[in-house]
């Protein structure tokens, strides 16, 4: 299984759809909005959300889902990440409810060498989420720094820092 990719293995253009799908639950979300301190009660409180909201509902709360997206991307986008550099601009394009399922996937706007080091390269990627019935619900565009070939292998290769077992009784 591929975790990142390196500077090299990324084109401009090219689409990666990330697999699996997450069906978002109540649960994840409070959770979300309790670590976060996030206490509206559009995303807590049913009775407010039923009484007083448009969408007659709780609505995910959107960087739920934005921290979603970025999670599933990783194996495609950020796995070999030096660092995220910048989240240039980050919409939520339609609400999100608990049991909807959430897809996503990433495309390459653009990558070009660091000015700085040459061991590396910064890739600018959009990535989309969608509900289970197309519906767009987030968008985000960032840049990554990743590592070249040359960084990776200067480092311990495809899985730097990974222990060595151990033969038993030796």
């Amino acid at each position: 299984m591929q975790f990142g990719r390196t500077y090299e293995e990324f084109e401009a253009g090219a689409t990666y759809k990330h697999w699996p799908g997450k069906t978002v639950t109540e649960y994840d979300d409070h959770l979300f909005c309790l670590l976060t301190m996030n206490h509206h009660p559009l995303h807590m409180d049913v009775n407010y959300a039923e009484k007083t909201t448009d969408f007659g509902k709780n609505v995910v709360v959107g960087n739920y889902i934005y921290s979603l997206l970025l999670g599933m991307s990783v194996p495609d986008v950020s796995g070999k990440a030096i660092a995220n550099l910048e989240i240039e601009s980050l919409r939520h394009v339609a609400p999100t409810f608990h049991g909807d399922t959430i897809y996503g996937e990433t495309t390459v706007l653009d990558k070009w060498p660091s000015k700085s080091k040459n061991d590396r390269g910064i890739v600018y990627v959009e990535t989309r989420g969608y509900k289970q019935d197309g519906t767009l619900v987030c968008v985000f565009r960032r840049k990554v720094m990743v590592p070249t070939e040359t960084y990776t292998k200067e480092r311990g290769g495809e899985q730097p820092g990974r222990p060595e077992l151990k033969e038993q009784g030796k």
